[in-house]
């Protein structure tokens, strides 16, 4: 049975998400507190973690990179906040999605099933075993990224996006086909795509405010130049 942890400082809240997400079939693991939570996260790792921003002590932004630090885990956003403000730095901060409360749980159940698929079924939109873009080597089934020869640290999301990109290359993508393809969503917050495109910028770009790796095309999205 797929685990949940739940991060939320809403006793009421915390109590009926719970029960909703055990209704759809989820083991809950709960925590009021981010400190409590990154502790359990630790002694017992679940399969996702949702977390709230507003917390007493360390708040979200920091549980969130305290979490992506250590461990590779699906991280979801349950907030009220939904200022974009927000949402962009809760997804830099290296969330996987972001939902805003009040939360219709068919649709958050929706969600982490697809994150899960993906993190079970890896680069699935990128059948080559192997890309080359230059100094830039997608070895996509392999799960590697070399950039100037060298690995480079990628999340499952900045991973398949990237194999998304790159098994297109030449062609542009829109965001709505990128969220599609590699959150597998027909609906979703556009974004998602910009920020882990951002995310991705910084570690395969030179220069991530001039890119040449992966370049925007004004009105349309984004491509990888072959």
């Amino acid at each position: 049975m797929v685990a949940v942890l739940l991060i939320e400082d809403d006793d009421r809240i915390r109590l009926s998400l719970s029960l909703a997400l055990e209704d759809e079939g989820y083991t809950v693991h709960t925590a009021a507190t981010a400190e409590e939570g990154l502790l359990r996260q630790r002694r017992e790792p679940a399969d996702t973690v949702l977390v709230d921003l507003m917390l007493p002590g360390i708040d979200g932004f920091q549980a969130i990179r305290e979490l992506r630090r250590d461990d590779d885990v699906p991280i979801v956003v349950v907030s009220a906040r939904d200022d974009t403000h927000d949402i962009v730095a809760a997804l830099e901060a290296g969330a996987d999605d972001y939902v805003v409360k009040p939360v219709a749980v068919k649709e958050l159940s929706a969600r982490l099933r697809a994150l899960r698929r993906r993190g079970r079924s890896g680069p699935s939109a990128a059948p080559q075993a192997q890309l080359d873009l230059g100094d830039l080597q997608v070895r996509a089934q392999a799960g590697e990224v070399l950039l100037h020869g060298q690995p480079l640290a990628l999340t499952r999301t900045e991973f398949r996006l990237l194999c998304e990109l790159a098994e297109h290359a030449g062609q542009v993508l829109s965001r709505q086909q990128l969220l599609a393809r590699v959150w597998e969503y027909d609906f979703g917050d556009e974004r998602l795509v910009d920020v882990h495109v951002g995310r991705l910028r910084q570690k395969i770009e030179d220069d991530p405010g001039s890119p040449r790796r992966l370049v925007t095309v004004r009105g349309l999205g984004y491509k990888m130049p072959r």
